[in-house]
């Protein structure tokens, strides 16, 4: 009996006897407690109740290959070349680098959980089982790494289209890959590289949502966050999410190289969180004060500072408000 069963049969929330579970499958139920504890092991916390059996209280929003193929567009349809779900890995966008990308099209990995993720500057992404989206895109570009500037925020504003497809709303950008929801960080993006700079280039789009993080969960993030509970009500399922990412990346991807990242400037801008306020910057280890001034066609930083506007590229840079960083 696989452990996916099991999982699929709580995830509607309700008690299931354990007897009943042993006759269904055709095994013991010493083997149906041994089911239970691996998904323990996932993090899972199922209730044994003696008389009732085993529940997962409050259910669960299991991601669905058939549900996020129904819900894609046309040209997203076109363009995904496969499309893999996980129960746990390491890490979505470390799955796509060891497969490497389709010839054509677009690679889709997701998982419920992470072991190992990932975000910008090594920081880890907490991911807890089927409380997030923990998505990456794999896709190959034929003229190299230098027309790919600004594609992690073009990726933040297909991010917040996605999100406003569904209603959601008050969403912003931090400089140059976090999403925020009502002033705090909703999402993650992690744009990686491998290829030639001037020629073919493998790319993994990471995007990392959350959705309805446990609250055990809220000591282990460094910053203020927030999750589509309080907005969504469970008016939308994570496969639909899925979805609207996909519906709204993929043909974006198509058009980047000849676009670029000035076809989305404008709505960038329209949705910077740090938009003339005081900023400090730390590109390893150099402090620079200022005011944001946007981003350039290029998607570099804009820096106001007393001795001129300087443009900040990405890498190991931080970006912050000036009250937040005394």
């Amino acid at each position: 009996m696989p452990a996916n069963d099991l999982l699929i049969q709580l995830a509607d929330g309700a008690f299931h006897s354990g007897e009943a579970l042993a006759t269904q499958y055709g095994v013991s139920r010493t083997a149906i407690w041994k089911q239970v504890a691996s998904l323990e092991k996932l993090g899972l916390e199922v209730k044994r109740v003696r008389g009732q059996g085993y529940q997962i209280e409050g259910g669960l929003d299991l991601l669905s290959e058939p549900a996020i193929r129904a819900g894609l567009d046309g040209d997203a349809r076109t363009l995904l070349a496969q499309i893999d779900i996980h129960q746990s890995i390491d890490s979505t966008n470390a799955e796509l680098r060891r497969q490497g990308a389709a010839p054509s099209g677009a690679s889709v990995c997701l998982a419920e959980s992470q072991s190992a993720g990932r975000g910008r500057r090594g920081r880890s992404w907490v991911s807890p089982f089927a409380s997030s989206i923990y998505l990456s895109v794999g896709w190959r570009f034929q003229g190299g790494a230098e027309v790919l500037e600004g594609l992690s925020l073009a990726i933040g504003v297909l991010v917040c289209d996605a999100l406003e497809d569904l209603g959601v709303q008050k969403l912003s950008l931090k400089w140059p890959n976090d999403v925020y929801l009502d002033g705090r960080k909703l999402a993650g993006i992690l744009v990686e590289m491998s290829g030639d700079f001037c020629g073919p280039c493998d790319v993994v789009i990471g995007v990392g949502i959350n959705v309805q993080l446990p609250e055990v969960m809220a000591d282990k993030i460094e910053q203020p966050w927030s999750d589509l509970r309080s907005v969504a009500d469970g008016s939308f399922t994570r496969s639909l999410l899925a979805a609207k990412l996909l519906n709204r990346i993929l043909p974006a991807l198509a058009v980047y190289e000849k676009a670029g990242f000035v076809r989305w400037r404008d709505r960038w801008q329209s949705l910077d969180a740090f938009a003339g306020r005081p900023v400090i910057v730390d590109n390893n280890g150099q402090r620079i004060a200022g005011k944001a001034q946007g981003v350039d066609e290029r998607g570099a930083l804009l820096l106001g500072t007393s001795s001129g506007v300087q443009r900040i590229h990405g890498g190991e840079v931080s970006l912050r408000l000036q009250e937040a960083a005394s």
